[in-house]
């Protein structure tokens, strides 16, 4: 099979799992801050002084990467931009706001997210493993998506493609998005990763203080956690059983 069909038909698998195949990664990272606990060594970061500190850079470096996808999702029409997995799906193309400096903005929101998980470990080889897996990963992904966004849209892809790059952005080339902002848009696609982000921060929490014996727990990082976790059960429950958070054409 030819590189590019290989490449393809990767990341077209690689697509419609990618909302699983990096919970390997979670949990590797998870027993890797867990095992931190009972050898300290092998974190940089654990029993120093800027611990806490660090603990903190972690969730912003995660928050924004979440604030990525939500500038970007909140200014997109329907049927683009999704959390579908069977299959791409593309009614129109974004050119605008986000994807006006980069092609791919919510891939680099997700690289943000998982990254201040990766982070916290602590672990330099882990941390470099998760750069070189977030690569190839979806190096693959994003040649699939790009070819069927190529195949759907022909010239004017090309055309845009040809000025925006594919993961670093390029603030020279923003252009004011198209749609205005979408509040209920947000809500119901991006309270999976709000609520995600704490409640794996404050596992990490509670699990490194039960290890040691110690209830010295973060209570702010665990009411947020609660408060997110409702949130999430909230917005849920109104995004299948009610048309609050609907809105035409988005």
């Amino acid at each position: 099979m030819a590189l590019r069909s290989e490449f393809k038909k990767q990341g077209n698998w690689l697509f419609k799992y990618r909302s699983f195949i990096p919970l390997a990664v979670l949990l590797i990272g998870s027993i890797l801050v867990i095992y931190a606990e009972f050898k300290p060594g092998v974190s940089f970061v654990k029993e120093t002084p800027f611990e806490s500190i660090y603990e903190i850079f972690c969730i912003l470096i995660s928050l924004f990467g979440l604030y990525i996808r939500i500038i970007t999702v909140g200014h997109t029409p329907v049927n683009t931009s999704g959390r579908n997995a069977s299959k791409q799906i593309a009614d129109t193309l974004n050119t605008s706001g986000m994807y006006s400096i980069v092609r791919h903005p919510l891939y680099l929101g997700n690289f943000f997210m998982w990254l201040g998980t990766a982070l916290l470990t602590g672990n330099l080889w882990f941390i470099v493993a998760f750069f070189l897996f977030y690569w190839v990963y979806y190096e693959r992904i994003m040649y699939a998506e790009e070819q069927f966004l190529k195949k759907s849209f022909g010239k004017v892809y090309t055309s845009w493609a040809k000025t925006v790059p594919a993961f670093v952005p390029n603030f020279t080339n923003y252009t004011k998005p198209d749609l205005p902002f979408s509040w209920k848009k947000i809500l119901k696609k991006e309270k999976n990763g709000f609520a995600a982000i704490f409640l794996i921060f404050t596992f990490f929490d509670v699990a490194g203080e039960l290890i040691n014996g110690r209830t010295d727990f973060n209570y702010y990082l665990i009411g947020i956690c609660i408060l997110t976790s409702f949130l999430y059960l909230v917005l849920k429950y109104l995004k299948w059983n009610t048309n609050v958070l609907n809105e035409t054409g988005r």
